[in-house]
């Protein structure tokens, strides 16, 4: 169950033309950081400030990986992912604030 803060991050990640075009480059599959910075004519400075808040998010997923000569290369893949925000979702997310903040006075 998402909070309201979960909630906002991943309506803030998808709500933004770049990270919608690196969404839509990544569903072409997996990518390494400096091809994909190629593909969307983007520094890569401003892909991975991107790239960040989409994997805060949940929606890529990035990898470390060496190259036979001992290069770090960092890949980026989409991870499965299903946006739907109804009434009923922002309520939900409403009730497990209220539950974790019980919890956190609870514990105190």
């Amino acid at each position: 169950m998402l909070t309201s803060a979960e909630l906002l991050a991943l309506l803030a990640a998808v709500g933004h033309t770049q990270r919608l075009r690196i969404i839509g480059e990544l569903a072409q599959g997996r990518v390494h950081v400096s091809e994909l910075a190629r593909r969307l004519g983007m520094s890569r400075s401003l892909l991975y400030m991107h790239l960040e808040r989409l994997e805060h998010a949940g929606l890529v997923a990035g990898a470390l990986e060496l190259s036979d000569g001992g290069k770090a290369m960092k890949f980026f893949e989409l991870a499965p992912f299903d946006i739907r925000v109804t009434v009923d979702s922002v309520i939900a997310a409403l009730r497990e604030d209220r539950a974790q903040a019980e919890r956190v006075e609870r514990d105190a």
